[in-house]
């Protein structure tokens, strides 16, 4: 058998031809491909024509992106899916996609009757519904727009046999139901709550738990475990919408468990108790900030900027510079000042022995000399003032003025069910167990009773 020789040019030549060849079989619009737009003259900007439509300077991705929408049109493809980029504005994100701008200006009008476009996130998705192609080959104009605002919510625009474009609101039905997540820990707690697909803000909320008890720097082993019962509202296909409380959440650290209760009491307000009906809050939380990593603990140790040996005495947190820092306890601030080598400083007296400061800040939260805060309220800001190598948190516990380490401060729980309420928890946390076990991983759900009506507001 012979050899044969393929040339470069022929084989490029015959793939033209077959593309040339697949085109010409298409119905293909009177008005042809567009051509790349020109420079438009000032005089033509759609900013003067309708608030939300602007045209911009021509793109070379978007016009070829025009391009390829003519064979799909004539192709028979009706609806086609469009993303919000950076800058785009409702208007822009449609005139881009072909929508006459008479069109597109009748649209954005309808929309915002019952939508606020400013809410409109890079990234959105939009469906665009066209009919079939005219005799002509023309495509007709847009019929329908639509787009989730999220898993119960989405905005419906369409167009009337008169051509008018009118827009509804869409809530969908739903209820509120339990999610249980738990894993086992093989590296962090964060990389494990993630490969459980547990939400970001019940994480959080649960290490908020926790923090009374758990150093979350030192005490966290492999082979630790968790769990957690939260509630969310969601709709009928099982969608989630919004997570809600946590309802249950325990930690096995080093063999020994905690397990946590939301308890609604006379007041209809909720706390959590551990399993002996003791209150979970205590007067001093152990880490007054979330997400940060234990750099330096409260003892001797060689200064890195000094150069020689010092008492440290608080513990340090590094973090990024702007991290939210808390109140590790109810108090009045004593102290909102620059303060030397602390840089901004905070001071908080809780009672008549204990204190706890906070150094090092870039900025302060909402507070002054004299103001009450309560345990968890926002203070200021992980920064780098004063003597530092680089943006972290000093955070002290003063017992009677004078620092104390405070990993060894053992503070009481802030309240411990007696008698009839007692007992009302101990009924309460059988029911919460039990609902528990009856959901097997983060997908199965118990649904309460509440539900919510679906509605949609022409």
């Amino acid at each position: 058998m012979g050899n044969t020789t393929y040339q470069p040019c022929a084989l490029l030549y015959a793939c033209a031809g077959a593309l040339i060849g697949t085109f010409a079989t298409m119905q293909v619009p009177a008005t042809g491909f567009p051509a790349f737009p020109p420079v438009p003259p000032a005089i033509l900007s759609l900013t003067s024509l309708a608030e939300g439509i602007s045209l911009t300077e021509p793109d070379p991705i978007a016009w070829i992106e025009e391009v390829g929408a003519v064979p799909r049109a004539a192709m028979g493809l009706a609806v086609e899916t469009v993303t919000v980029r950076e800058g785009d504005t409702l208007g822009d994100v449609l005139v881009k996609a072909g929508v006459d701008r008479t069109s597109a200006f009748s649209i954005v009008d309808a929309v915002l009757k019952v939508y606020d476009l400013t809410k409109l996130q890079v990234g959105q998705q939009l469906d665009l519904t066209r009919d079939a192609l005219a005799a002509t080959g023309d495509a007709m104009p847009l019929a329908e727009l639509n787009f989730e605002v999220d898993a119960s919510h989405s905005i419906s625009v369409t167009r009337s046999e008169d051509g008018a474009y009118a827009a509804r609101d869409i809530v969908a039905k739903t209820h509120r139901e339990f999610a249980r997540s738990e894993g086992v820990i093989a590296s962090t707690l964060f990389e494990a709550a993630a490969a459980q697909d547990m939400p970001q803000d019940v994480m959080t909320a649960m290490v908020k738990l926790f923090s009374y008890d758990v150093d979350f720097q030192r005490d966290i082993q492999k082979g630790d475990s968790f769990q957690v019962m939260y509630e969310r509202t969601a709709t009928e296909d099982g969608r989630a919408v919004r997570n809600l409380d946590i309802r249950y959440a325990a930690m096995t650290l080093s063999g020994a468990t905690m397990k946590f209760y939301a308890f609604k009491q006379d007041d209809g307000s909720y706390d959590y108790y551990n399993d002996k009906g003791e209150g979970i809050r205590k007067a001093l939380m152990r880490t007054p900030i979330n997400g940060a990593r234990l750099t330096s603990n409260f003892g001797m140790r060689r200064h890195p900027i000094l150069g020689y040996s010092l008492l440290h005495k608080g513990s340090d947190f590094g973090a990024m510079t702007g991290t939210p820092i808390m109140a590790a306890g109810d108090g009045v601030v004593e102290k909102r000042e620059k303060n030397g080598a602390y840089g901004n400083y905070v001071r908080i007296r809780h009672n008549g022995d204990y204190s706890t400061a906070y150094a090092h800040m870039s900025h302060f939260g909402d507070i002054s000399v004299g103001k009450r805060v309560r345990q968890g309220q926002i203070i200021g800001y992980v920064g780098a003032t004063g003597r530092v190598t680089g943006p972290h948190l000093h955070f002290e516990v003063l017992l009677r003025g004078k620092q104390v380490n405070p990993n060894s401060v053992k503070m009481p729980a802030s309240q411990k069910l007696t008698g009839a309420l007692l007992s009302k928890f101990q009924a309460s946390q059988a029911s919460t167990d039990a609902t528990y076990a009856s959901l097997a991983r983060t997908d199965d759900i118990a649904q309460v009773a509440e539900r919510a009506p679906a509605s949609a507001v022409p």
